[in-house]
């Protein structure tokens, strides 16, 4: 007997359930929330530690169980404290590698009350500087990379794995002896104190802070759960097959981002697994850990899973154990699943959207639901509310094409010391995505494109999610990016950036896409790229760059 999506949300939120719901004040009004979530950091951490002596994280050759991650947590939290005077609503910095001290440096932030800070490893010194400065931060935890890109901090310094500089002292030295018997420093929390700043990707001008609040941060990892559930569920199999497997994530993208740290890390830390961290993202030496560490999901982003699926080598290791590929934070092309039923079948692969303002996750797609509707992300899970609007925020009709909004208790406070974008993206309890987007009769959400990234040629929209979509679907096609060319005439036109495998021209390009796509949504002009797209952390394309190389402006 086939269960609906209703009958599977009503079984897993009923009365006494652990995904049972409540309602809360928020944004001025009232959110649904996940009644039995942590509600702050210290719940979490100190709920970890029941997981004892199961590997929480695993470094190369470093294992780190859970009861030693408390205590390294702790210990460090009493330090930054004690030593460094840090204070409830402190901000503390943490720029470095997916090392087990960023997690450590994250952790004992949160449990002193201070306000984690995680910073792009990837910045350069100018950008780092700029968000120590804009968060205020008063202590900065970073590996010896980072650090020797800071010279002249004024704040205090702690480093990892590299060379420590004059006035600054060692990770190890400020940890010392660890306890067993440590304690967490005493701090009050609440749901609603703030708790992160992650900064948006910045594609387009500064980035962003976003504040995230405890109670965020705490239904996370319910969020992810309840995804996961709700497909175990819609595909007929019974929960109780999985509460016993023991899950080992392969974290293919930064902690600082998102889906590392909210739909990899904390979700880990909640429900007892292992996170397995790289050093950098690379598709070969996946495939030596999947077999290695008996791997059981991995998650990041589309590209992930296409340079996995495209290595050489994928055939001489045994990937067996690896029956989930989650990917989201880009758009996924329809392609991709087709790849994995047929390279890696009897898998389940998943797509979900979220973004930094959403504490990640926030729609999910699996299963036979993502089988029947690869271009879809999939449906918000129970306590987030969507809604596609029109430019004076009133919903449009079912299947009309909108500004996709959301509110629920994943969606953060708001931007650091940013009142005007603030109020520019939160009206009224909804945040405004800047996707634009459509609902099917189903509730099926499909991302069309971003607002900001459309083409508009001659009057006519062009959604270049739908154009990158249909080139994927060429077997030449490695990675591709659809930008706007300018055009006296017509405003714009389409053009398209390509990685290819194998030499093809643009005129067969365009002959391809002549069955696929109207011929006004077609590349009028085609570049060639040897190596990969620039991306930023988050697996987004970096378009403002792409459009500076090939067309200088």
């Amino acid at each position: 007997m086939t269960v609906t999506h209703d009958q599977v949300q009503a079984q897993l939120t009923g009365p006494g359930q652990l995904f049972e719901m409540d309602d809360v004040p928020s944004h001025g009004g009232t959110v649904k929330t996940w009644k039995h979530a942590p509600g702050d950091f210290r719940a979490l951490l100190e709920t970890s530690r029941l997981h004892g002596d199961k590997i929480f994280l695993s470094y190369e050759e470093e294992h780190l169980t859970y009861e030693e991650h408390f205590r390294r947590v702790a210990t460090l939290a009493r330090r930054l404290v004690e030593e460094y005077g840090i204070v409830k609503g402190d901000r503390v910095a943490v720029a470095m590698r997916n090392y087990p001290e960023w997690v450590i440096a994250f952790s004992a932030t949160l449990a002193a009350g201070a306000i984690a800070v995680p910073l792009n490893a990837w910045w350069t010194t100018q950008e780092l500087e700029y968000g120590l400065s804009d968060s205020g931060a008063k202590v900065l935890i970073a590996d010896g990379e980072r650090a020797a890109k800071l010279p002249g901090l004024t704040q205090s310094l702690i480093v990892t794995r590299g060379e420590v500089p004059e006035g600054a002292r060692s990770f190890e030295d400020v940890l010392g002896a660890v306890e067993a018997d440590v304690t967490l420093p005493a701090v009050e929390l609440s749901p609603d104190d703030p708790a992160t700043i992650f900064y948006t990707s910045g594609t387009t001008g500064r980035p962003k802070g976003a504040l995230g609040s405890h109670r965020n941060l705490g239904q996370s990892p319910m969020t992810v759960a309840y995804s996961l559930m709700r497909a175990v569920l819609l595909a007929g199999r019974d929960p109780a097959e999985t509460t016993g497997q023991r899950r080992v994530t392969l974290l293919t993208v930064p902690l600082f981002h998102v889906t590392g740290c909210f739909s990899v890390m904390t979700t880990t830390m909640f429900t007892g697994g292992t996170v397995v961290l790289m050093y950098k993202w690379d598709a070969g030496r996946a495939l030596e850990l999947i077999e290695r560490e008996k791997i059981t999901g991995m998650t990041g982003v589309p590209t992930n899973v296409w340079q996995l699926l495209s290595h050489p080598d994928l055939t001489k290791f045994d990937v067996s154990s690896l029956v989930g590929l989650g990917y989201g934070g880009a758009p996924a092309p329809p392609k991709l699943l087709e790849r994995i039923t047929t390279q890696l079948p009897n898998r389940a692969p998943s797509n979900g959207y979220g973004m930094t303002e959403t504490t990640a996750l926030a729609i999910g797609n699996s299963g036979a639901d993502y089988l029947a509707k690869p271009d879809s992300i999939g449906l918000p899970v129970a306590v987030v509310e969507v809604k596609i609007a029109d430019p004076t925020g009133d919903e449009v009709p079912v299947g009309e094409i909108g500004e996709l909004c959301m509110r629920g208790p994943n969606v953060i406070l708001g931007y650091w010391n940013r009142p005007d974008a603030t109020a520019e993206t939160f009206v009224n309890g909804w945040l405004h995505t800047g996707d634009l987007a459509r609902v099917d009769d189903e509730g099926f959400v499909f991302i069309v494109d971003r607002a900001k990234d459309m083409v508009i040629r001659g009057g006519e929209n062009v959604y270049c999610a739908e154009v990158e979509a249909a080139l994927f679907e060429h077997p030449a096609v490695d990675d591709v990016a659809v930008i706007g060319i300018p055009h006296d005439e017509l405003g714009e036109e389409v053009g398209a950036v390509v990685r290819l495998t194998s030499p093809v021209s643009p005129e067969e390009l365009q002959a391809f896409l002549r069955e696929r796509i109207a011929a006004f949504k077609i590349p009028v002009r085609f570049w060639v790229r040897e190596g990969e797209l620039p991306r930023n952390p988050g697996g987004k394309i970096l378009k403002t760059l792409l459009r500076k190389e090939v067309l200088g402006s």
